[in-house]
């Protein structure tokens, strides 16, 4: 209980940490990408058997079509609302997109390159997304973080755009353009299950390794050449100071930092949020 405690309070100073880090110009991407499916149950139909002598092969099979056919609609809502355990929300706290998280022990296959691409949109146009923007857009010029880029409105406008695009492109190269190249799941495949150090390093891990369409562990060629790619078209944009290779490197980092730090954040939330807070994930 009190190790959950420590690890909820960890990862909101760290969370706070990223958002101050991309107002200063770091990454103005939203630190909170997500999953596009969670498992699929099916209801399991119990046999019936007729109370009535079989009067012949086609009233046999009549009364046993119905009789399954009750079966299903009996058991159906039983098994309507259970969920495993540790079950991945899609949005944490009603508000945070988690589109992008499995439940642990769910083996949805991979995602088709048209599947790839509404989750890649899911997490660039959901409405959280534009008001995460605002926020970063708002510290970053109240802070001056891009002289440059001026003051005021018109300040804000310029750190907004950029912040789009950064985000916009980043979600696009990772989550669809390059797994679908490489054939890899950037979905978030929850442990649920371990010691906290153990879950911790697996989830932060993921950035590096992934599940190709086969189901193996993968060298995570999208995550690592999609963040570069992505940091490397902000140059165009941005302003001279933060076009040298060490502004650039910096900023890659944060990135690779702050995907690692959400993985870790979803991995442990419904534990947080059923030990620590006492509510639904």
């Amino acid at each position: 209980m009190h190790c959950l405690r420590f690890l909820a309070l960890l990862v909101l100073l760290l969370f706070a940490q990223a958002v101050w880090a991309q107002a200063r110009g770091l990454s103005l991407s939203p630190v909170l990408p997500s999953a596009f499916a969670g498992a699929a149950f099916a209801d399991t139909e119990s046999p019936q058997q007729s109370s009535t002598p079989e009067q012949s092969g086609t009233s046999s099979a009549a009364s046993k079509q119905s009789d399954t056919k009750s079966a299903s609609q009996t058991t159906a809502p039983a098994n309507e609302g259970a969920l495993p355990e540790n079950q991945q929300p899609k949005r944490i706290l009603g508000v945070m997109p988690n589109f992008r998280a499995v439940s642990a022990g769910a083996h949805p296959p991979p995602p088709t390159p048209k599947q790839a691409f509404i989750l890649a949109a899911q997490n660039s146009f959901d409405y959280s997304s534009f008001i995460f923007v605002g926020i970063t857009s708002m510290l970053a010029e109240g802070t001056d973080a891009h002289p440059q880029l001026g003051k005021g409105v018109g300040g804000f406008a310029g750190y907004y755009w950029r912040g789009f695009v950064d985000k916009t492109d980043g979600n696009y190269l990772v989550i669809f353009a390059l797994p679908t190249v490489f054939h890899q799941d950037e979905r978030y495949f929850a442990m649920g299950k371990g010691g906290i150090w153990k879950r911790g390093f697996y989830a932060a891990s993921r950035i590096a390794i992934t599940p190709n369409y086969e189901g193996h562990n993968s060298f995570n060629v999208s995550e690592l050449l999609g963040r570069g790619i992505a940091q490397g078209i902000s140059a165009a944009y941005y302003p001279s100071q933060t076009r040298t290779v060490g502004a650039i490197l910096t900023k890659y980092a944060y990135a690779l930092g702050r995907d690692a730090l959400t993985n870790v954040f979803r991995e442990f939330w419904p534990d947080i949020a059923t030990h620590v807070l006492h509510r639904n994930p």
